[in-house]
């Protein structure tokens, strides 16, 4: 797969106050809310999107619930890459999903 550049990333978050402590606070990076709960920076160099997501938000995107199921492992955080075309999206996905 040919990536051409990350275009979002961020942590999975369970406690808000926690991850702002450390993002906003410690590391000095601002946040909007679009969302309730749902925290971005779109201007963050490096990136096209940095998010905080809330773990419920995740669960309830990945399972229909928000709440995470307790025999998988607890996600750290979400990445989105961008690849060379929409054609290549299909392809992108199967091979990450070979490698795990």
């Amino acid at each position: 797969m040919k990536i051409n550049f990350v275009a979002g990333f961020g942590p999975i978050i369970g406690d808000a106050d926690a991850a702002h402590a450390f993002w906003r606070d410690g590391l000095g990076i601002e946040f909007d809310e679009p969302a309730p709960g749902y925290f971005t920076n779109d201007s963050l160099e490096g990136v096209k999107a940095f998010a905080m997501w809330p773990l419920a938000q995740a669960a309830e995107s990945t399972f229909g619930t928000p709440e995470w199921p307790a025999d998988l492992p607890t996600p750290q955080a979400w990445m989105e890459l961008d690849v060379e075309s929409a054609d290549a999206v299909g392809a992108a996905a199967a091979e990450m999903e070979a490698a795990g």
